[in-house]
């Protein structure tokens, strides 16, 4: 069906079947999951937003994961689905969660990788600093910082194409669009996840410094039912740096329940 704008949002949609809404993180882009959706593109429909100010959408707007949340919303009720599974990725996890928890007859599943719950105290000035640099410097010297802080060392010495496209995702972004998303994410607050009964998948990479294996678990033990899944030598990139066997994990999740 190809790419259309609806809620400030350029979003692709593919194939056909039960819809499955893929929500990108910080940096990300709807190219956050093509390594991942051949399999469940054939089975779903599979529908991918740039979140305001990231890949092809516009810097526009107020800037709160609350309020992605309820444009993704708006979005799915403007492509005519009453009911979806959602799956996420990092900052995507927390607007995920938002979603089930405003919206809860709207989400089937949730199928979350690298998740969080919203940034430790000591990261949220971290990500204010990062916004200004953005500003002021452009974002190559923030994508060089994060493909080395947040990959796996295996990627970074085995997967130079994974490295490289990483890096070159992030550094597309417009730099205003992606400071406004650090000072989103810098401000929010924790979502009261008990209260998510949805059927849920977690999945973290065992390097991943951002959404690590124990915190993971931790949130997984306020969900009822939630499978966890630690993908070994992968950081926090796991669609890029471990395609096979996340892809794998959201097929057996997503499909086998079908």
């Amino acid at each position: 069906m190809g790419t259309r704008f609806v809620e400030r949002m350029s979003v692709e949609v593919d194939g056909q079947g039960e819809p499955l809404v893929m929500i990108h993180g910080l940096g990300g882009t709807s190219n956050t999951f093509t390594p991942v959706i051949e399999g469940i593109g054939r089975q779903m429909q599979v529908i991918r937003p740039d979140l305001p100010g990231c890949g092809r959408s516009p810097t526009s707007g107020r800037f709160a994961l609350e309020d992605f949340a309820d444009a993704v919303a708006k979005l799915v009720a403007a492509l005519g689905i009453g009911r979806a599974n959602f799956g996420g990725h990092s900052m995507g996890t927390i607007i995920c969660f938002h979603i089930a928890l405003r919206n809860p007859k709207l989400v089937k599943s949730l199928a979350l990788l690298g998740p969080l719950l919203a940034p430790a105290d000591a990261g949220r000035q971290g990500l204010r600093e990062r916004a200004a640099v953005a500003r002021a410097q452009g974002m190559q010297p923030v994508a060089d910082a994060i493909v080395q802080a947040s990959t796996a060392a295996v990627t970074r010495r085995e997967q130079p194409v994974t490295v490289a496209l990483i890096r070159e995702m992030l550094m597309r972004q417009d730099a205003e669009g992606y400071a406004r998303c650090c000072e989103a994410l810098a401000d929010a607050a924790p979502p009261d996840v008990a209260a998510i009964k949805c059927p849920t998948l977690l999945l973290t990479g065992d390097e991943d410094p951002i959404a690590t294996a124990t915190g993971m678990r931790a949130i997984g033990a306020r969900l009822a039912g939630a499978r966890t899944r630690v993908v070994a030598r992968c950081g926090h990139w796991a669609t890029f740096e471990r395609p096979k066997e996340t892809a794998s994990a959201l097929e057996e999740f997503l499909l086998q329940r079908h």
